[in-house]
């Protein structure tokens, strides 16, 4: 596999932030209009417990992407320091907000941007592909783990399932992605723990028809990607395996608490089921796949307003879910955007010239 430096230059331009940045923030700002209330911000009472959750929400996006950089460096033995670690992280959140997810986010990338740092390409192959993996088990799990502990009713309040075409279409969008992710990774697990040559051949084999000839290059270096994943993965530790797993829940437990946070921030001190909201979060993840804009941008403003407004006030949504985007995405945007130039100049113009 190769990914050619100018088209990494290409598709990681940071003049690109302006159109997710724009989608969404066009999105909020429509829902703000739509729905603001002057009664509900003049009551607004900021109080040390606003302060408490929102630190926390903070705090959060520290332990997500220290999750993050952990699981980098035990998927590559520790190779990388701490602040290359940093720096992976926020180039691959970067390329990953750029790109829409209904097409794997950054995937490509970050193994160009892991390689650039002085990994291996097989080793680049093997953390990027487990670490993939690991994210999809993730949801795998507790998306069925939420559903059966939380309840449909629950989940999907606010969208009206059953009663309304769009809500019913949304239940079944998220069932239809959550078992379309069950089956890809069933799929890459067999293809990382039981026989890669035998997908390889697969793959190549429903690409050697005449209508899908175009896709046989990209399938052969799906299955030579496979194959020298499986093989890094052999031999390896439990060590190496449960920090990889701890890393990735913890990631991504941490993700969604940042919108428990807010909620507690602006809901007062009345009893909240933190599950429910938890639980929407996951089916909101899963269902954010399906946008084909970069990042979930508008799609995931419009579901904050739909399935989390009915935990504090109709007109104050809205202005969260902008909240929520400007501490979970558009940091990343911003951050991704300062580094890359110089990346750029230490890992490719210096190594090309």
């Amino acid at each position: 596999m190769q990914i050619e430096s100018k088209d990494v230059l290409r598709r990681l331009n940071p003049t690109k932030i302006v159109w997710p940045m724009l989608i969404g923030l066009s999105v909020a700002g429509w829902l703000f209009y739509d729905n603001y209330d002057s009664k509900v911000f003049s009551q607004i009472d900021w109080t040390w417990h606003s302060t408490f959750w929102m630190i926390l929400a903070g705090f959060s996006v520290f332990v997500r992407d220290l999750a993050y950089m952990i699981r980098i460096r035990v998927l590559t033995d520790n190779e990388l320091t701490w602040y290359r670690s940093f720096i992976v992280i926020m180039l691959w959140e970067f390329s990953s907000a750029l790109a829409p997810g209904i097409i794997g986010g950054g995937f490509l990338f970050a193994i160009f941007i892991l390689n650039r740092e002085g990994i291996n390409l097989g080793k680049s192959i093997t953390t990027i592909t487990f670490t993939s993996f690991l994210d999809g088990v993730f949801l795998a799990v507790m998306a069925p783990v939420v559903y059966l502990l939380v309840g449909k009713e629950a989940l999907f309040s606010g969208v009206n399932v059953g009663q309304t075409s769009l809500g019913t279409s949304i239940f079944y969008s998220f069932w239809v992605v959550y078992f379309i992710i069950l089956a890809y990774k069933l799929f890459i697990a067999y293809a990382l723990f039981v026989n890669p040559y035998l997908i390889k051949k697969i793959l190549t084999g429903i690409c050697s028809f005449p209508v899908l000839k175009r896709f046989r290059k990209g399938a052969v270096e799906t299955g030579d990607q496979l194959i020298i994943a499986s093989n890094g993965l052999k031999d390896k530790n439990l060590k190496y395996w449960m920090l990889s797993l701890l890393a990735t829940f913890a990631s991504w437990t941490a993700r969604y608490s940042i919108v428990n946070c807010l909620i507690h921030a602006f809901h007062g001190q009345t009893a909240l089921s933190d599950l429910i909201v938890y639980g929407k979060q996951v089916i909101m993840g899963i269902i954010i796949l399906l946008s084909p804009t970069p990042g979930g941008s508008g799609i995931a403003e419009l579901m904050f307003t739909d399935f989390l407004g009915e935990f504090i006030h109709k007109g104050l949504a809205p202005t969260l879910g902008i909240l929520w985007r400007l501490i979970s995405y558009y940091p990343y945007l911003i951050v991704g955007a300062l580094i890359l130039p110089r990346w750029i100049r230490e890992r490719i113009v210096k190594k090309i010239f």
